[in-house]
C-alpha cells in the first residue's frame, strides 16, 4: 500500500468514525429530549419533577403538609427537592454521553474529547451524591429508609 492509499484508508475509517458519533449523538439528544425524573423532598412535603436541562417543570405539595410548615420550612423543601432532582438528571445525561465518547479517548490518533462535566453541570452533580459527608458510599439501608420505591 503506498502512501496515498493509507492515507485514503485512514480519512475513510476517521468518516465512519465521525457518522457514528453523529448518529448515537443524535440517539441521546432523542432519548433524553422528553426525559425529566421525580423526586421528593426527605420530609416529604414536596415532589417536584425536573427536566433534562435541569428546568423544573412541576412542584407538587402532598397530603396537605404544606399548610402547617413555616414559609423557610417549606421553601427548602423545595430547594432541596430541585437540587436533588437536578442531579439525578445531570447524572443520566452525564452517563448517557459518556458511552458515546470513550472510544474517542482511547484513541491516540485522534486526540480524544473529554466533556468537562463539572464545567457543563456545576454544582448539579454534586448535589444528591450518594457519598457520605465523610467520602464512603452511604449504606444502601439508609437510602431504603429514607426513600420508598415509588420515587422514580
Amino acid at each position: 500500500m503506498d502512501l496515498n492509499e493509507t492515507m485514503a484508508a485512514r480519512i475513510a475509517e476517521a468518516r465512519e468514525r465521525l457518522e457514528a458519533t453523529r448518529a448515537a449523538v443524535a440517539s441521546a439528544r432523542a432519548e433524553l429530549s422528553d426525559a425529566s425524573t421525580t423526586v421528593r423532598s426527605k420530609d416529604r412535603s414536596v415532589e417536584v419533577t425536573v427536566g433534562a436541562q435541569g428546568e423544573l417543570k412541576r412542584v407538587k405539595f402532598l397530603d396537605e403538609k404544606f399548610r402547617t410548615m413555616e414559609p423557610a420550612q417549606l421553601s427548602a423543601a423545595i430547594v432541596e427537592a430541585a437540587a436533588k432532582g437536578r442531579a439525578r438528571m445531570a447524572r443520566r445525561v452525564k452517563d448517557t454521553f459518556s458511552a458515546i465518547t470513550p472510544a474517542a479517548q482511547g484513541d491516540a490518533n485522534t486526540g480524544g474529547y473529554t466533556p468537562d462535566w463539572e464545567q457543563i453541570f456545576g454544582s448539579a452533580l454534586k448535589t444528591g451524591s450518594r457519598e457520605s459527608r465523610r467520602g464512603r458510599p452511604a449504606a444502601k439501608i439508609h437510602d431504603e429508609i429514607t426513600e420508598d420505591g415509588g420515587d422514580v
